[in-house]
């Protein structure tokens, strides 16, 4: 892209034409350091032995071993690295005991007309850190707006 052995157009002249900062021209990369290296290889070592670790456990073992090592820098690797630990996910789907359970009432119910089934949707918009507005939609199941709005 950037010719920098180009005669008739600078090196910044390039950079303005490209739309980038010259100063990313000259950047390079420094990469991970020979100590994060290391902490990354025994983060994959002890991830493969106890996949359930998270950033908290890994940290504790890894200070246990005598790393000098914080929450911050291992959740950076980690996610450098792409580990996620596996861990038991809360079942939404699953009804608590006791809970009344309301039927489908429009099951085998064939919507003819308008009018008939109506649906609504209530949106919240954040306008700023505590104020926000909020949208309300009502439309027949055929998607014909009833109030709060044209299509």
């Amino acid at each position: 892209m950037v010719e920098p052995a180009n005669s008739e157009l600078s090196i910044g002249k390039q950079c303005r034409l490209l739309s980038i900062l010259r100063s990313s021209f000259y950047y390079t990369p420094k990469g991970e350091t020979a100590l994060n290296l290391a902490l990354m290889r025994l983060i994959d070592e002890r991830f493969l032995e106890t996949p359930f670790f998270g950033v908290r456990q890994m940290t504790w073992h890894l200070r246990n071993e005598g790393h000098l090592v914080n929450e911050k820098r291992i959740r950076r690797l980690m996610r450098l690295m792409g580990l996620m630990p596996i861990y038991q996910k809360p079942n939404t789907s699953k009804a608590a005991k006791g809970r009344k359970t309301y039927p489908y009432l429009l099951r085998g119910l064939s919507v003819t007309r308008p009018n008939q089934v109506w649906a609504a949707d209530i949106t919240y918009l954040p306008l700023s850190a505590d104020c926000f507005a909020i949208a309300c939609r009502a439309m027949d199941a055929q998607g014909v707006p009833v109030f709060g709005g044209g299509p």
